[in-house]
C-alpha cells in the first residue's frame, strides 16, 4: 500500500546524502567549523571531521549523517 515513491536512493533519515554512515572516504580539509572541527566536502556535501586541520588530506569514517551535513572521524 505504501511504497518508497522513487526514494530508493535516500537513506533512513530521508535525505539524498552522497555518503553513508560507516563509509570511509579520502578527503581534503578545506575549512574550520565554529567548534574547531575540520570541514571537508564530498560531492559538495559538508562533512565535519573531528580533530582535522585545514590542508589535511585524510581518510575518514562517517559516524552520522544529517539532512545537510555529516560527521566523521579520522581513520587511524
Amino acid at each position: 500500500m505504501f511504497g518508497n515513491y522513487g526514494n530508493d536512493n535516500r537513506n533512513d533519515k530521508g535525505n539524498n546524502a552522497p555518503i553513508q554512515e560507516g563509509g570511509e572516504y579520502e578527503v581534503k580539509i578545506e575549512d574550520t567549523g565554529r567548534d574547531g572541527d575540520g570541514i571537508a566536502r564530498i560531492e559538495g556535501f559538508v562533512v565535519f571531521v573531528a580533530g582535522a586541520k585545514v590542508g589535511d588530506e585524510v581518510t575518514v569514517r562517517v559516524n552520522s549523517v544529517r539532512r545537510n551535513f555529516g560527521f566523521a572521524d579520522i581513520v587511524e
